[in-house]
């Protein structure tokens, strides 16, 4: 089974910025694609951003131009930079890693973190 691990989240003022990190670990050969959702409170999950193994990235609307997503495939690790930060970005965000391909030809299709809150004041 693979494991991710997030980190970054806290407390911020609108128009600042923040970096999560979320590290995976476990019998990895590749991952295809690893993203950031989010989750605010009595509101359903969302996909804030994916990026595929070649890079092609994928954002929210509500998003865009204000965060960036990057991962390094050597490591297995997924980077989301957000800047301009609204209130409205509060939520906990989650790690995802989908289409996963594990050594010994073994096949995960979903990985999750265990959140980190994000919080940003007025």
């Amino acid at each position: 089974q693979v494991q991710l691990v997030e980190s970054g989240g806290g407390l911020v003022q609108a128009g600042g910025s923040l970096r999560l990190s979320c590290a995976a670990s476990g019998s990895i050969f590749s991952i295809n694609a690893m993203g950031w959702y989010r989750q605010a409170p009595k509101k359903q999950r969302e996909l804030v951003a994916q990026i595929s193994i070649g890079g092609s990235t994928n954002y929210a609307d509500s998003v865009k131009g204000r965060f960036t997503i990057s991962r390094d495939n050597a490591k297995n690790t997924v980077f989301l930079q957000m800047n301009s930060l609204k209130p409205e970005d509060t939520a906990v965000y989650y790690c995802n890693a989908h289409d996963i391909r594990l050594t010994g030809y073994r096949y995960q299709s979903d990985a999750w973190g265990q959140g980190t809150q994000v919080t940003v004041s007025s």
